[in-house]
């Protein structure tokens, strides 16, 4: 039977100490991490998400700014908007809701975002050096999910490491940090001819495909760590992971349940970077 993995927990003691770390910001040098939020639509997930955010930041005392723009504003004016919050010294992170209006590329408006203040991770910059083994900001919720592993003292060296899932926010980037520590990563996705076989060998599985318990309980391999990333809405209204969960339970060591997992530690990553980001600024200053 596995040990659930309570992400909420793990989050709190995070934002405990990054709590900790700003007041000694402000204390020291007067300064309050800035993050400026960018939403564009009336998407009601978005707006829940960002909300969730807000009140984050408030919890550990950074400063957020919302811009709430229409989904009929232009591509350009949302770019002079990211431009204008490159420039702003008292913003240290910036986040672009996603998904954008199908009007606007979001490859253009990633790409105009500094890469200084990219807290999500998303810039091209930030993902050559994730690839290259530097230091650039890392998306939130491949940080979170590292965290989790690292909260249950999961040792990745030499583990067979399975990520079903091959986007670049979360299924990619989590693959190079699995194998920045030392883990053999197979990536898996939606094409995978023996998706059961790759499944059955993995000591660790990260599930972020997003389809509701593709991931069967009796394919997890005894004793695996079994991080379930996928957030799906089922006909009754519950929330689902990726993972059939009260099966994979009898069989994993530790599991991420949904919700409750990944989820919290995504916004947690996020407060993570902007702190960093801040504290990064004051280093360019001198």
């Amino acid at each position: 039977m596995a040990t659930i993995i309570d992400g909420k927990a793990v989050a709190r003691a995070l934002q405990s100490e990054i709590k900790d770390e700003v007041e000694g910001l402000k204390r020291r040098w007067g300064m309050s991490p800035g993050l400026g939020v960018v939403l564009v639509g009336d998407d009601p997930a978005s707006h829940l998400y960002v909300k969730n955010k807000e009140k984050a930041c408030k919890e550990v005392g950074m400063r957020s700014e919302e811009h709430l723009l229409p989904a009929s504003v232009s591509e350009r004016e949302l770019l002079a908007l990211i431009q204008k919050l490159n420039r702003d010294r008292d913003i240290h992170g910036i986040l672009v809701q996603l998904p954008l209006p199908a009007h606007i590329s979001p490859e253009k408006v990633l790409l105009a975002v500094s890469p200084q203040k990219d807290i999500d991770g998303f810039h091209p910059v930030n993902q050559g050096m994730l690839l290259s083994g530097g230091e650039g900001f890392r998306p939130c919720t491949p940080m979170g999910i590292m965290k989790l592993l690292d909260s249950v003292e999961c040792d990745l060296k030499g583990k067979n490491a399975t990520v079903i899932g091959r986007s670049n926010i979360v299924g990619k980037p989590v693959a190079l940090m699995l194998l920045e520590r030392h883990a053999t990563v197979t990536i898996c996705h939606s094409r995978t001819a023996n998706l059961k076989e790759e499944v059955g060998r993995a000591d660790i599985v990260v599930a972020a495909i997003g389809k509701a318990a593709l991931v069967r309980g009796d394919w997890i391999k005894s004793g695996a760590v079994v991080i379930d990333v996928g957030v799906n809405r089922l006909p009754t209204g519950k929330l689902s992971g990726d993972v059939e969960f009260e099966a994979a339970k009898e069989r994993a060591s530790y599991i991420s349940p949904v919700p409750g997992g990944v989820g919290p530690m995504t916004i947690a990553m996020l407060l993570f970077n902007t702190l960093r980001a801040a504290k990064e600024s004051l280093q360019r200053e001198g």
